[in-house]
């Protein structure tokens, strides 16, 4: 089923409220001291204003920065986090999921697995939402997504979470795989002999064949079940 846009009105309204709790999280009273805060431009702020719409990276980073749940700062819940609820940079306090992030796609991996990647935040899925959207709440990883190679499916800098423990591509979909020591993110089809086709959304960029004589070469580290992007 389509969920159809919110109204500009009520996204006017969500947006007015993000960007009030924004400033108070890091003690500024104009929406100019907020942009000089962020190194931004006003009307780069301003835009968001119009819109209807700010930047999920910077949610993100104001969260981790300032110890304060995404669920608070979007939708103005859980107000008892906005203190003494991070041990390590993970939130403690919330009842739900708290999903590492690694800004790692497109970039060398230390292995086939997350395990010795750098953390550099965390995100928070409360139980209600990992219910509803029916994903494994034990073995999620959030992930950066890097270039073009994804549109429009997914654009440069988007978040996705993954499920790790989905591995099995017999069914296709998009997933975090491991080529030759670089993690990237592609569709990924099974063919015939047991090779694997990755597939760019964007048609600008080849297909590409891991034959079977170079599976050695190739792991999937699980299946992309969610985006978090700006919605344009």
């Amino acid at each position: 089923m389509a969920i159809d846009p919110l109204p500009l009105p009520e996204r006017l309204a969500i947006t007015d409220a993000i960007m009030q709790r924004m400033r108070g999280v890091v003690g500024v009273d104009s929406d100019y001291q907020l942009a000089k805060f962020l190194g931004i431009s006003t009307s780069a702020l301003s835009n968001w204003r119009k819109r209807g719409s700010i930047p999920i990276d910077q949610c993100m980073s104001l969260c981790v920065t300032y110890g304060v749940s995404l669920d608070w700062l979007i939708f103005g819940k859980d107000e008892t986090a906005l203190s003494g609820s991070f041990t390590n940079g993970l939130p403690q306090s919330i009842s739900g999921s708290s999903i590492p992030l690694y800004d790692v796609e497109g970039a060398a991996g230390a292995g086939r697995a997350l395990d010795h990647e750098s953390v550099i935040g965390s995100f928070q899925l409360d139980n209600d939402t990992i219910e509803q959207l029916g994903i494994n709440d034990v073995h999620l990883a959030g992930v950066r997504v890097r270039g073009d190679s994804m549109e429009p499916t997914l654009t440069d800098n988007d978040w996705v979470i993954v499920d790790l423990d989905q591995q099995s591509y017999a069914q296709g979909g998009v997933f975090l795989i491991w080529v030759s020591g670089e993690l990237r993110i592609k569709r990924l089809q099974r063919l015939a002999g047991g090779a694997a086709l990755l597939i760019s959304d964007n048609k600008l960029y080849d297909r590409e064949m891991i034959k079977f004589d170079k599976m050695q070469e190739f792991s999937v580290l699980g299946r992309v079940v969610l985006r978090l992007g700006e919605i344009s």
